[in-house]
């Protein structure tokens, strides 16, 4: 994969706009079914050419995510603190995973199996969520450190919401796996942050702007 700064936004946006609809979830019924779409599929395309790939071979499909680096390591005063947190968890589970080669390998079969079950059902039937959700619950969780969930008790009490949020999670994890890959670090948010706002900036800036 490529080792360059476009790379890391598009892995970033990625991780942070799984992560808004974790928050979605957790907090209403009601879900972007396409941006759902988007983000779960995400987790199947395992030998992309491109990062964009990933993603649906759109830009647009990561709109959310470029204004969300913005917001959060813009200089806007007010930041999403649980956004934030879930970040970081995300991608202590990211590097954790990378240190254990037997999850990795378990990780990788389990997603080979995926790709088949997509040539017959939908990414967002309740079968494949439920499927989704089994992976990380086996592969990554299951490496300590699970990450605490906030939102409506009644709804994440439902087993169909927790299948959508352990889904999303996976989902974080492989665009966090892009981030690494691309050269991605957490040193980077301290002493990159500026090159990468301005990088979201100018991709955002480049997608075709919608008229009401």
């Amino acid at each position: 994969m490529q080792y360059s700064l476009s790379t890391q936004i598009i892995a970033l946006a990625g991780l942070c706009q799984a992560l808004k609809l974790v928050q979605n979830v957790a907090r209403s019924s009601e879900t972007d079914k396409a941006a759902l779409s988007v983000m779960l599929n995400s987790v199947a395309v395992i030998d992309a050419q491109e990062p964009l790939q990933i993603y649906g071979n759109a830009q647009a499909n990561l709109q959310t995510g470029l204004q969300l680096i913005i917001d959060q390591l813009g200089d806007k005063p007010q930041k999403d603190v649980e956004l934030t947190r879930y970040i970081v968890g995300v991608l202590a589970l990211e590097r954790k995973l990378n240190k254990t080669p037997a999850n990795m390998n378990k990780l990788g079969g389990k997603l080979q199996h995926l790709e088949r079950q997509l040539q017959h059902f939908s990414i967002t039937d309740d079968n494949m969520l439920a499927n989704l959700a089994d992976i990380y619950s086996d592969c990554i969780s299951s490496l300590g450190g699970r990450i605490q969930i906030y939102g409506q008790p009644d709804l994440l009490k439902q087993p169909t919401v927790q299948h959508k949020v352990r889904a999303l999670l996976l989902a974080a994890v492989r665009s966090a796996v892009l981030w690494r890959q691309a050269g991605g670090s957490r040193l980077n948010f301290i002493f990159k942050r500026r090159k990468l706002v301005a990088q979201a900036q100018q991709m955002l800036a480049q997608l075709p702007s919608s008229s009401l």
